[in-house]
């Protein structure tokens, strides 16, 4: 409904800006990035994303076009509301997070407060297709080995195996199939601990 604001900027804070818009203030919430990429002027432009809730309606506000995105995206995830993306986007830059699912690095999601092993890698599982589509990358540039290798050691984690033991049996799957994928990766490591 409301694609951008552009006024006045009244208040500047981490987490959010009051814009003056023909003497309306818009309060938007922002992400530490935002913040730190709004210039000192007296005018500013911010794109935005409207969420209505039963109890309220909140405007968060992103410096580029791209954030916004990034966040829309984070908040399809199951499990993850407009605080926690915008705790992420506080965390990494937004080329971080769209590089971090895109290339399936559980440790970088997890490493942001509040996202444990399992949303990490829901966001991974349903992000990173919809990232490698919309932003062209190719999935060849990223080391494939090592991001099978990656989560299927994240999930045999998660699965209560110890770190150490399930590496040894994860590196001997990928020698002898460097073309198996994370869950073939997974079973043989299952038969094998």
């Amino acid at each position: 409904m409301i694609t951008h604001i552009q006024g006045k900027l009244i208040e500047k804070n981490p987490t959010d800006v009051v814009i003056d818009c023909n003497g309306v203030g818009y309060l938007l919430n922002i992400s530490v990035h935002t913040f730190s990429q709004i210039p000192d002027k007296e005018f500013l432009k911010l794109y935005t994303h409207l969420q209505i809730k039963e109890d309220s309606h909140t405007l968060f506000g992103f410096s580029s076009l791209a954030e916004r995105e990034i966040f829309r995206l984070l908040i399809s995830v199951s499990g993850i509301g407009a605080s926690t993306a915008r705790t992420m986007l506080s965390s990494l830059t937004p080329k971080q997070v769209r590089e971090g699912i895109a290339s399936g690095d559980v440790a970088l999601i997890q490493s942001i407060k509040g996202i444990g092993a399992k949303t990490a890698q829901r966001v991974i599982i349903d992000l990173k297709d919809k990232i490698l589509k919309i932003y062209d990358i190719d999935e060849v540039s990223v080391s494939k080995d090592n991001t099978n290798k990656n989560e299927a050691l994240s999930a045999l984690e998660v699965l209560g195996f110890a770190k150490k033991q399930a590496e040894r049996v994860v590196d001997k799957i990928i020698v002898s199939q460097p073309d198996a994928n994370v869950e073939t990766i997974i079973k043989q490591a299952l038969k094998n601990l």
